[in-house]
């Protein structure tokens, strides 16, 4: 079926889409005068920036809201321009989304699908949020992206790295610019080849929730199929600080490599206990003992401090690449905030352009009309070279590098150094991948 086929078919399923389950006000219904969920009908449109302001992951949440609210500047006008300058596309004139100026609310996920879903619905019912965006867990980004379906508002996810996302819980209102854990799989094996050899036996410790399942499956698949042993997967709780007595096992295992599945918080934690027992001193089976982080960000690396030297992951973005869109981004967020944005930054303040684009070309706000304009969009100057947002599973295809921590940095920023760009054919897959399967992404839900 083609694209503009499918298309059709969602458009015109679009009023019996999805709508059970949420408690919806008037304004959501059919009898409602607007011909969708929140139609903006004065000077200005509302957006809504869901992030972890609290939790484990609230250092990312901070830096997604700080490059949110740079793009609605870059927008609305202001500042510099950003990366509207590099995009590929040039519909966006800095006047707002189709000549409607842009305002945003804020809420605070405390990284629990709860209290994510809770503060989403507000945005949505009492504020007139006709986009949601954000998030720095998949198990936040799942609950979200299900509600913003039920409501009819288009949901573009912020950092979550869980194959489900756009697997299994795909859903038709929902995009996701940000990588995945097979991504990450595919990128790093072939790295960790060259560095380790394929006589590894590896021991994983895992964070209990969607994205930490999914990631140690991609990882342990990618590596198993190099000619690692897999000897343990432990799953460690997500509110965990002290991380000691699930690394003590490790040490009699017989592994010589251990896969740490966590991040924000948990990961700066998990490997700093690593260190302190001299998991990183060890000699095992004849090999020095290694420890993986599939998935990085320079946060996470900041928080770590030194414990991070030499230790290989991989990324979505990196604030040291020198594209002229990477380039943009970096200089207008320091000139901001004084620092260099991470990978959490880059890809909400892409998500953003990428949405006010597609309302652009669409000329409307319809949540189907920017489906329609979404899928199996091709774009560049973003900052990871060309890009598809491929309509099958409204999951973007890009490069996705690898990176490790360096070992003489300069500056409390110089923490990660890229050491491979992974084209992104090579972290490609079919949409009916067995690690992705189940679920259907549906009708796209326009709430009329």
């Amino acid at each position: 079926m083609s694209k503009s086929e499918v298309s059709r078919r969602r458009v015109l399923k679009s009023g019996a889409a999805g709508t059970a389950g949420l408690a919806l006000p008037t304004i959501f219904t059919a009898s409602s005068a607007a011909a969708f969920t929140n139609e903006p009908t004065g000077g200005t449109v509302t957006l809504g920036f869901n992030v972890p302001q609290t939790g484990p992951y609230a250092d990312e949440g901070a830096d997604e809201l700080r490059a949110y609210q740079l793009a609605v500047e870059h927008l609305n006008g202001g500042g510099d321009g950003g990366m509207l300058n590099t995009f590929s596309s040039k519909v966006l004139q800095g006047n707002g989304i189709l000549g409607k100026k842009i305002e945003f609310v804020t809420g605070d996920t405390q990284t629990k699908s709860d209290a994510a879903r809770a503060s989403a619905k507000s945005m949505i019912e009492k504020d007139g949020a006709v986009m949601i965006t954000g998030g720095s867990s998949s198990g936040v980004a799942i609950a979200v992206q299900g509600l913003c379906q039920e409501a009819g508002v288009i949901f573009m996810a912020g950092l979550t790295h869980s194959n489900d996302t756009t697997g299994k819980d795909k859903k038709a209102n929902g995009f996701r610019h940000f990588f995945n854990g097979y991504m990450s799989g595919a990128a790093l094996a072939p790295v960790l080849k060259n560095l380790y050899g394929t006589d590894r036996t590896a021991y994983h410790l895992t964070a209990d929730y969607t994205w930490g399942w999914t990631q140690e499956e991609s990882i342990a698949a990618a590596t198993e199929s190099l000619g690692w042993q897999t000897t343990n997967k432990v799953r460690t709780p997500l509110a965990a600080t002290d991380f000691s007595s699930y690394i003590a096992p490790v040490l009699n295992s017989g592994a010589d490599v251990l896969v740490l599945n966590h991040y924000g918080g948990n990961m700066v934690n998990s490997l700093t206990n690593a260190v302190q027992f001299g998991l990183r001193d060890k000699v095992v089976n004849g090999k020095n003992f290694e420890i993986v982080v599939p998935l990085y960000s320079r946060l996470m690396a900041k928080g770590a401090g030194a414990n991070v030297k030499g230790i290989h992951g991989s990324t979505n973005w990196h604030w040291t690449l020198q594209d002229e869109g990477s380039k943009a981004f970096v200089r207008s967020f320091g000139t901001k905030y004084g620092f260099p944005p991470s990978q959490a930054a880059h890809t909400v303040y892409c998500q953003t352009l990428l949405y006010a684009d597609a309302v652009a070309r669409a000329g409307s706000f319809n949540p189907c009309a920017v489906v329609e304009a979404l899928e199996g969009y091709e774009f560049d100057g973003l900052g990871n070279g060309p890009t598809l947002y491929r309509a099958e599973d409204h999951q973007c295809f890009k490069d996705v590098l690898v990176v490790r921590g360096k070992e003489n940095p300069t500056s409390e920023f110089d923490l990660l150094e890229v050491v491979e760009v992974t084209p992104a054919a090579q972290v490609s897959y079919a949409p009916d991948h067995p690690m992705f399967a189940g679920g259907d992404l549906g009708a796209c839900n326009s709430g009329a």
